[in-house]
């Protein structure tokens, strides 16, 4: 019986644990994906403006030099742009927004970013493309640093509200 209980209080006390640490991990993982993405638009920026480089071979020139947790995303949006001879980028960059929301843990104002910049690739002249990029850079540094606060707040009161449930729990089953 004595084994039971112990195995029990274990039991509860670990999964209440992993528990707050995954709704913890989400806000850290929100900020890196964020700094990630703001590589990868770096890199695309300079292959569209400097290099001129046409949008496809752009979008995997970005896959191969970004953060491939992040990278990803630009070579599903080619692999959709070319498969589906899509004439608007916008369509493709709607495609991912459901994965940017369950894999990389983005909010809506952050998904709204990189669309904004879906809705101008391809379809103005690279003057007004860098200004484009220069003002999703602006959005997502602004949302960097909002994830910054939310990580830095939220983190560590989820992790600590895991391990604080889980020994509740385990004294009400004393």
């Amino acid at each position: 019986m004595f084994f039971l209980k112990l195995l029990s209080i274990i039991s509860i006390f670990s999964i209440c644990t992993i528990l707050g640490h995954y709704y913890g991990q989400k806000y850290a993982l929100r900020f890196e994906n964020l700094v990630a993405l703001e590589q990868c638009i770096k890199i695309l920026e300079t292959e569209i403006v400097y290099g001129a480089t046409p949008l496809p071979e752009a979008l995997s020139n970005v896959y191969k030099k970004g953060k491939p947790r992040v990278s990803y995303i630009f070579e599903e949006i080619k692999r959709d742009l070319v498969a589906n001879k899509r004439s608007f980028v916008y369509d493709s960059f709607l495609e991912i927004a459901g994965e940017l929301y369950k894999s990389l843990y983005f909010k809506k104002e952050d998904v709204e970013i990189v669309l904004s910049l879906g809705r101008v690739l391809g379809s103005s002249d690279r003057d007004d493309q860098s200004k484009i990029f220069k003002l999703v850079l602006k959005q997502i540094g602004a949302q960097i640093e909002e994830a910054k606060v939310e990580k830095n707040q939220n983190e560590k009161l989820y992790r600590n509200l895991g391990v604080i449930t889980g020994i509740g729990i385990i004294i009400l089953l004393i």
